[in-house]
């Protein structure tokens, strides 16, 4: 899923911006564009903001690519409670040079716009924390100026793990539901170095266990896109006994993974089925014991 929102540039009175934006020539108040979010999404998911969510916005004037500074604007903040208000005015350069859009959240000071850091939280059970592992990342390119509405899909930075636990040989839906569960994902970096020109994030750091946010039913995670090595992937814990699948994974940027992890008492294990990603026709299957 995606959350979106929407760049307005609205003719409004000069308001001084000089830290955040480049030399500009001189050009008549009332000729200036000033750039302001408007966007009508109210609650927190996975598809909208909440309040006090805040983005950080580069404007780079054609033909220049981003840089570290000195951008026309560079790490501007936009914070949302009915509206998305700016931490300063930003304007358009002029009336007619066209303009690249990077927006990143959640919005940090200081930012390199090459390898910014970023980590997921090892423990998301609490949703809070699942939320706080969250990057997205936008772009839209050759826009010239105007009054009229410029759209930027950010899109999820990180993978989605979906783990669903179903009852199998020795267990009913009340049992199961009845035991005493927990989920691990194991060998799992939670560091990441972001480049804010491409959205692309590489994991760094040792691997730990990252413990899913269970919600419905289900047991969600976010991943900083990574191959893990070959052991144990998921260890699901039913009243006191480890179920274990050992494999390797690669997660994919912005792909939700699921697991479908049927549990079968047999020889006191687990077998495991695991289905592909909603939009790959590999199949992940496998045995655990």
């Amino acid at each position: 899923m995606k959350k979106i929102f929407t760049l307005m540039a609205v003719v409004a009175a000069m308001v001084s911006c000089s830290e955040n934006v480049e030399n500009t020539p001189t050009i008549p108040e009332t000729d200036k564009l000033p750039i302001n979010i408007s966007t009508t999404l109210t609650r927190a998911t996975d598809s909208a903001f909440e309040a006090d969510d805040k983005v950080g916005i580069f404007v780079v004037n054609e033909p220049n690519a981003l840089k570290a500074s000195s951008n026309h604007v560079d790490n501007m903040g936009f914070t949302y409670s009915t509206t998305w208000t700016p931490d300063t005015p930003i304007y358009w350069l002029d009336q007619t040079t066209k303009a690249d859009f990077y927006c990143y959240y959640p919005y940090a000071e200081g930012v390199s716009t090459t390898a910014h850091t970023f980590a997921t939280k090892a423990n998301q059970s609490q949703l809070a924390d699942y939320k706080a592992s969250e990057f997205l990342w936008g772009k839209v390119a050759g826009v010239a100026p105007t009054e009229e509405a410029v759209n930027i899909t950010t899109n999820h930075t990180f993978s989605n793990a979906l783990v669903i636990l179903k009852p199998g040989d020795g267990f009913t839906e009340e049992s199961l539901a009845a035991a005493t569960k927990s989920v691990k994902i194991c060998g799992i970096k939670t560091n990441a170095t972001i480049n804010l020109a491409t959205g692309v994030a590489n994991a760094t750091g040792n691997a730990t266990e990252v413990t899913p946010y269970l919600e419905n039913g289900q047991y969600r995670a976010l991943i900083v896109p990574q191959t893990t090595a070959e052991g144990a992937l998921i260890v699901v814990t039913v009243d006191g006994v480890d179920y274990t699948l050992t494999r390797s994974m690669t997660f994919k940027a912005n792909k939700q993974h699921k697991f479908t992890v049927t549990l079968n008492k047999v020889s006191n294990g687990v077998n495991v089925g695991i289905g592909g990603w909603e939009t790959d026709e590999e199949d992940y299957g496998g045995d655990a014991e």
